[in-house]
């Protein structure tokens, strides 16, 4: 039997909160800035897209607290269970000074009407905390969540690169702090199971993967959330009701990471920022998509498992997981079922998941020696979460020069994520050549009928379609960057 708290507790800056009546669909920003009038953290877009409300949560990873950017605008008080929550109101510096983050913000101008300015410096903080000497590079991909209409972005930069001329994370009251921090959230993550509210408004956070396992399946009507990147949406700009909801994204089983020579596998838990250095070193085709999914506090709180079963046809993980033949491993209570990745998307909003399962793993194939494959992603900007398509390629071309194998799909295209079968069944047999694939693209027509929206119109999403597939063509030759796998 396991054992139930009735309340939420976390740290906030050097405070340790204890909540008993939470709403599960309240924000972090909204109690930040209306209940505790900590208004440095600031509402811009309300969709994780703008990093205005950036603040860093520190949460244990096996022995280690480790600090991620998080836009609080979508993140959930409810998620929040044995977290250290840092606003930009905590950062300071020795005998009143300003921190060096800010400091270098001041120096290099990086600030002028400031209202995105505390976005920044707590991304900035974050990077700093990890790196303490970052490239341009990495600088530039810390503030991908950040935007700024004003000031522009090279005297952040400056900043970013000058941070260390202050001072070192070393005297940081920060770090100064993480043995004492750790031992609080450790003692947070006490075995019990907690429960609060009733009905509608009925949060819990399970204790284990197995207690999340019996919960969901004596309430399969619950809301599970995980990074909450989607669902946050549903609240702030749809004003969805949510509740009950079961949060998940502390479980500690749902982050795990296990890889050999012929396949990785993603428990649902992991989120993209987790996973980059596994995709870098076994699937590094995926590595330049990886890095366009959002921002970098999105990546930091999306959650594979979370892109998947949600089932939406946009989701950027499922094309190139299908072309690859990944599996899914279904669970519900103590009992457990594998599927392949494509048969799991049923039709729009419907997916192969019965009452009370959930997604526990994903299993991905690595490519097999000789085989060329690509994933490319289409969108209004290059760091988009939403994409107007998504297309995965992969094939295998034999000693003759024709196509012994292809695999194609596509999100964005149809009402799920789907392979192009027309066009996998016209390529094979034939020469890998720009000829053979000026000839097949018109199959692309019999695979999909897309419809025409915000993102995209319906010939502009064909046309596209055609003409990645002629790119990854030009890519396999060479002609682009070599993407085929080399035999070790």
């Amino acid at each position: 039997m396991v054992e139930v708290a009735n309340a939420i507790r976390f740290l906030l800056n050097g405070e340790e909160v204890t909540l008993t009546d939470v709403a599960p669909d309240l924000t972090l920003l909204d109690w930040l800035r209306l209940e505790r009038r900590l208004r440095g953290s600031k509402e811009g877009c309300a969709e994780g897209d703008c990093g205005a409300c950036t603040v860093l949560v520190g949460k244990l990873l096996g022995e280690e607290i480790i600090y991620d950017s998080v836009t609080a605008c979508i993140r959930f008080v409810g998620s929040l269970h044995g977290t250290h929550v840092v606003t930009i109101e905590h950062l300071r510096g020795e005998n009143g000074a300003l921190h060096p983050v800010q400091q270098a913000m001041v120096d290099h101008h990086g600030s002028q009407c400031g209202f995105c300015t505390p976005g920044f410096v707590m991304s900035l903080y974050g990077l700093w905390m990890r790196n303490p000497d970052p490239s341009r590079v990495a600088i530039e991909k810390a503030l991908q969540g950040n935007l700024c209409r004003c000031t522009g972005y090279a005297p952040i930069i400056r900043a970013g690169q000058a941070i260390s001329s202050h001072g070192r994370p070393e005297g940081d009251p920060l770090w100064a702090e993480r043995i004492a921090v750790k031992d609080k959230i450790r003692a947070m993550h006490d075995g019990r199971r907690v429960e609060i509210g009733e009905g509608d408004r009925r949060i819990i956070i399970p204790a284990s993967l197995d207690d999340f396992a019996t919960i969901y399946e004596s309430y399969p009507d619950a809301r599970i959330v995980a990074g909450s990147t989607d669902v946050g949406l549903w609240v702030t700009k749809f004003m969805r009701p949510i509740g009950p909801v079961i949060f998940i994204g502390h479980l500690q089983e749902l982050k795990r990471i296990a890889d050999n020579d012929s396949e990785v596998r993603f428990y649902a838990g992991v989120t993209y920022s987790e996973a980059l250095p596994v995709i870098e070193a076994n699937l590094p085709q995926l590595s330049e998509l990886w890095n366009r999914f959002a921002g970098e506090q999105v990546r930091n709180m999306g959650t594979i498992g979370g892109n998947i079963a949600n089932g939406s046809p946009i989701g950027d993980t499922p094309p190139p997981f299908i072309a690859l033949g990944a599996k899914l491993s279904l669970r519900r209570g103590e009992h457990r079922r594998e599927i392949k990745l494509e048969d799991y998307f049923i039709a729009y909003g419907k997916q192969d998941r019965q009452p009370g399962e959930f997604v526990e793993s994903v299993t991905i194939p690595l490519l097999p020696a000789g085989e060329t494959f690509a994933t490319y992603k289409l969108s209004k900007r290059r760091e988009e979460d939403i994409s107007a398509l998504c297309g995965a390629f992969r094939v295998f071309v034999n000693d003759a020069g024709t196509v012994g194998m292809a695999r194609i799909a596509f999100g964005g295209m149809a009402a799920t994520p789907k392979r192009a079968k027309s066009v996998e069944t016209a390529l094979i047999g034939k020469p890998w050549t720009m000829e053979t694939v000026e000839e097949v693209v018109a199959h692309f027509a019999e695979d999909y009928q897309p419809i025409s929206d915000m993102r995209a119109s319906a010939d502009y999403r064909l046309l596209a379609a055609k003409n990645l597939l002629k790119r990854f063509f030009l890519d396999s030759q060479g002609q682009g960057e070599r993407l085929k796998r080399e035999v070790a």
